[in-house]
């Protein structure tokens, strides 16, 4: 935390405010400030024009200074540590601490005690973060941010005009990291919204404008009247015959009755207006007045419901337009976001409880400030989930098994450990399933190579069988090698390894060609049991190598293992007559 040597008041304290997001904001910036609302926030900041501090306010602000500097002593004997009062910085943020000890590790914050801070804090010492307003918890957090505090002693105090203490309570408040992250990507989003902010036109206080009073109406009749009827015999009559209508007809005669009477009742209607219609058309000014208050009664009123139903349908429809803007402004958001993500990841996401916040609201000022409110709230929700969803894409895209994630659009949605856990547990399968995949190829390779085996063994044993072996007598061996003719050789069948055993030379019958695999001079040593060279072949025995492996080693057919072994007799035949 960088510290900074200001006083309230004065230029460089005004530029420091303006200049970063201060603590004392923090709560409207939140949109949980009574005083402040985000969008006076925004034109404050983006103007430099803070609302004028009276005298009556100024005096407030210089008793909460004044309490401030009398309670610090009761702060300093609580904590148990000197504190001193200090304007700090970490980055953008700012926050003015009425006490900070020497290792900025406890932070103290005062407040003037009024009866919700009296109601709040029930006992002292008490865990401010279970009920506190959110106003004061933001401020303190921020405090926490810039100091890197871990608490902050809530203090709120009362005093005399002779500074004698009238009451205290006090709470402490806990640096809570998911509040702090909160308040960081609040600050995020305000700061894109002040560097958008274009300036409007604040409506003033509106009030009814003076309707003009119509002339008072006065209506007399001049001169006596005389009414020469006979309403009352027929009043009597008609009294009567009403009495005489069934109350609740149960038969034909009864239904029939009644409804007579109804026609009667009808024509006695009839002649009753007729006969006011023309007792009061023999007096035309009278009823010229009627047919005028009747004509300008008709217009007040109508003009007056028209007008009324206009004012509710334009309120309504000026409150859908401001949620439609809010609603807008949010899709928008959720599209870039989206677009950043390179997918649909949050289209699920509700694009804010807009037409919820501004339920009750009256003025229109008041309804587009919860608006811009509750879009900065959500930009900043759905920003975080952004943030969250990319960390979850990268963890995914580290695995490197893009196969393994089908479910890829729902994963992101999982808390990071979760999805770490669902990681580790989908490698691990498919690990297993691999080395169960190379161990099934691996046994059926050797399974097939055993068979490949046997099978050569097999050809081997039916060769061995079908070859003739011709056996001389040493004598007869000694004679051909002289040039002198030998007997008729005797055939017998060549039993394959006992070619050592054998007396006198012996001679190989050509066999079918075979298909056994080529052998080289290794094998060949393993064949005799002992060691010869690949030169020793090819130049003493004369038997010539019919091709070389990738290795570069010589290779025969298995055809050239009797040739070979016919050469190998005759040099050590000639080895032993020499």
């Amino acid at each position: 935390m960088q510290t900074h040597e200001l006083v309230q008041g004065t230029p460089q304290w005004v530029a420091h405010r303006f200049a970063h997001f201060n603590a004392s904001d923090a709560p409207a910036m939140m949109g949980v400030s009574p005083y402040k609302s985000r969008s006076d926030l925004l034109r404050e900041l983006a103007t430099g024009l803070g609302e004028e501090v009276n005298g009556h306010t100024q005096s407030l602000f210089d008793r909460g200074h004044r309490f401030e500097a009398l309670a610090r002593p009761i702060a300093e004997e609580i904590i148990g540590q000197e504190l001193y009062p200090v304007v700090g910085t970490e980055g953008r943020l700012s926050a003015s601490f009425d006490g900070l000890t020497l290792l900025e590790e406890v932070a103290f914050e005062h407040k003037t005690l009024n009866a919700d801070l009296r109601a709040a804090i029930r006992q002292d010492g008490g865990n401010a973060n279970e009920f506190l307003a959110p106003m004061y918890r933001v401020q303190m957090e921020q405090q926490c941010m810039v100091a890197g505090c871990d608490r902050v002693l809530f203090l709120a105090t009362t005093w005399t005009d002779d500074d004698v203490l009238v009451e205290k309570r006090y709470c402490w408040y806990t640096a809570d990291p998911q509040l702090a992250q909160e308040i960081a990507r609040g600050w995020d989003q305000f700061a894109l919204d002040l560097e958008a902010w274009k300036p409007t036109t604040t409506a003033p206080v509106v009030t009814a404008a003076a309707v003009e009073n119509l002339p008072a109406l006065s209506v007399r009749l001049q001169g006596a009247l005389a009414v020469v009827s006979n309403l009352e015999p027929f009043g009597v009559a008609l009294r009567a015959f009403v009495d005489r209508i069934p109350k609740k007809p149960s038969t034909d005669q009864e239904f029939a009755d009644t409804e007579a009477a109804c026609k009667r009742l009808k024509e006695a209607e009839e002649r009753l207006q007729a006969a006011e219609d023309s007792a009061l058309a023999g007096m035309s000014d009278v009823e010229t007045m009627r047919r005028m208050v009747a004509d300008f009664r008709d217009l007040a009123r109508t003009t007056r419901l028209a007008s009324e139903k206009l004012v509710k349908q334009r309120k309504e429809q000026i409150r859908e337009e401001e949620v439609a803007r809010g609603h807008g402004a949010m899709v928008e958001h959720l599209a870039a976001l989206n677009k950043r993500l390179g997918g649909a990841y949050i289209a699920g996401l509700t694009a804010g409880s807009f037409g919820a916040v501004i339920k009750g609201l009256k003025s229109l000022d008041s309804v587009r400030n919860a608006i811009d409110t509750e879009l900065a709230r959500a930009k900043i929700e759905a920003s975080a989930l952004a943030d969250k969803i990319d960390a979850n894409l990268k963890a995914i895209a580290a695995a490197g098994a893009p196969t393994l994630f089908p479910d890829k659009a729902a994963l992101v949605l999982k808390a990071a450990d979760d999805l770490a856990a669902i990681i580790a547990q989908r490698l691990a399968a498919e690990q297993k399933r691999q080395d169960d995949e190379r161990e099934r190829i691996r046994a059926e390779e050797a399974a097939r190579i055993e068979r490949e085996a046997a099978e050569q063994r097999e050809r081997e044993a039916q060769q061995a069988a079908a070859a003739v072996v011709i056996v001389h007598p040493a004598s007869t061996v000694a004679a051909e090698l002289r040039g002198v003719p030998a007997p008729a050789p005797v055939d017998v069948p060549l039993i394959r390894g006992e070619i050592g055993e054998l007396d006198g030379a012996i001679r190989i019958v050509e066999t079918p060609a075979d298909t056994r695999p080529p052998i080289n001079v290794g094998e060949i040593n393993r064949r005799l049991g002992f060691v010869v060279t690949s030169a020793f072949v090819k130049e003493t025995l004369g038997i010539t190598p019919e091709g070389f492996s990738k290795g570069g080693t010589a290779i025969w057919s298995a055809s050239a293992w009797r040739h070979i072994c016919r050469a190998l007799v005759k040099h050590v035949h000639a080895c032993a007559t020499d």
